[in-house]
């Protein structure tokens, strides 16, 4: 490609030394001057720096002070300016065209750009170099389907860079022929909501696109090296088993895909925990009452949290072949084992270090074992 040299980041190497060396020794070399002698037979003191005698011996003015000597303008080669309005006029599947606005030369005319890419969530970093343009095509490493970033700076003759220009972040399509090639819209506010003993939900606010999203693609990164492809799902939300603990991180991010497998670029990236956070709620199951073939039992929820908890869902599953019959203090549900509780009006709030109590009746026939797991809104809970 004319006007463009590729190398490594890491092995870019500038010529600028000599040429500081010898302009450092030309500035101090203007800087030095010889002072005029003095005839220490005919001079006469002065009392003050700056200051002649009084005519006819008359006393030297006392308390004026020292002036300033005036500063000296810098001789410092100015760099050139940072090129703005970096923005990509075409992007396909194996190249990216980039426009921008030139710097502004200091001192020294501009003799090129070095630009700067990487694939986003890999970890290397790639370098191209472009004479004085304002327009390059880059294809190296350029691939269907990649996020890349790419961002420049301005080099003048002496080797003096500017600052680097703002960051882009453009998207290749999967085909360059249709019939679509325009990628969706990047999904926004991922975040993580409830956290159980083993799982964590995902959520996101959905994509648009020109045709329609087919899907979101969920990926879990190390925060170093690796970075795969974990689900696609057809929703907005996703629920992923708690990471296992290691020395590295656990990220978690979504791009949005259409028919054709365009992809967006991708949301803003999350941290799943390794373990489920601190319990907020415990629970108290008493038998009450017991008989061949029936049950009475209490539940007590308390909320050992910080917040009031306004609307309550306490869930439990049987360990025996016990069903409930009928239950008083809020309302009661069973499905196979699993036994669900809600509020009443009254006992809507529970308070920090505040509970409810609730009571079940039921029937028996093999085994009438209390129930050992309970959550509160789908947080696990405490016994005891």
């Amino acid at each position: 490609m004319t006007g463009v040299s590729w190398s490594s980041l890491f092995c870019r190497t500038r010529s600028a030394l000599l040429a500081a060396v010898l302009l450092s020794t030309a500035v101090l070399g203007t800087a030095l001057t010889a002072a005029p002698a003095v005839d220490a037979a005919t001079a006469t003191p002065a009392a003050y720096p700056r200051v002649a005698p009084a005519p006819g011996g008359a006393a030297a003015p006392t308390g004026t002070a020292p002036l300033t000597p005036a500063s000296t303008p810098s001789t410092a080669p100015v760099p050139p300016s940072a090129p703005t309005n970096l923005t990509a006029s075409e992007v396909r599947t194996g190249s990216v065209t980039l426009t921008w606005t030139a710097a502004t030369s200091g001192c020294c005319a501009i003799t090129g750009y070095d630009i700067t890419y990487y694939q986003e969530f890999g970890d290397v970093i790639l370098s191209a170099t472009a004479g004085a343009v304002t327009s390059t095509t880059i294809t190296a490493h350029v691939g269907p389907g990649m996020q890349l970033s790419f961002r420049l700076i301005a080099r003048d003759s002496l080797g003096q860079r500017s600052n680097w220009s703002d960051i882009l972040t453009v998207v290749t399509p999967v085909t360059d022929t249709g019939p679509d090639t325009t990628p969706p819209s990047a999904p926004q506010s991922l975040t993580v909501g409830a956290v159980t003993a083993s799982t964590a939900t995902l959520s996101w606010s959905p994509s648009t696109d020109n045709v329609g999203v087919f899907g979101y693609n969920v990926y879990r990164f190390d925060g170093w090296f690796t970075s795969r492809l974990i689900a696609t799902v057809p929703g907005t939300t996703y629920t992923t088993s708690l990471p296992t603990s290691t020395p590295l991180r656990d990220l978690y991010y979504v791009r949005a895909r259409d028919a054709v497998g365009n992809v967006s670029i991708t949301s803003n990236t999350v941290e799943v925990p390794t373990t489920p956070p601190p319990s907020t709620c415990r629970v108290t199951y008493r038998n009450q009452s017991e008989w061949p073939g029936g049950f009475v039992a209490t539940a007590t929820v308390h909320n050992v949290g910080t917040a009031p908890v306004d609307g309550w869902t306490v869930t439990f599953s049987f360990p025996g072949d016990q069903q409930v019959t009928s239950g008083w203090n809020a309302t009661l549900g069973q499905t196979g084992a699993t036994v669900t509780v809600r509020n009443v009006d009254w006992n809507r709030v529970l308070a920090p270090d505040g509970s409810a109590t609730f009571g079940i009746q039921g029937r028996w026939g093999v085994s009438d074992a209390p129930p050992t797991g309970f959550s509160l809104n789908g947080v696990p809970c405490t016994v005891g």
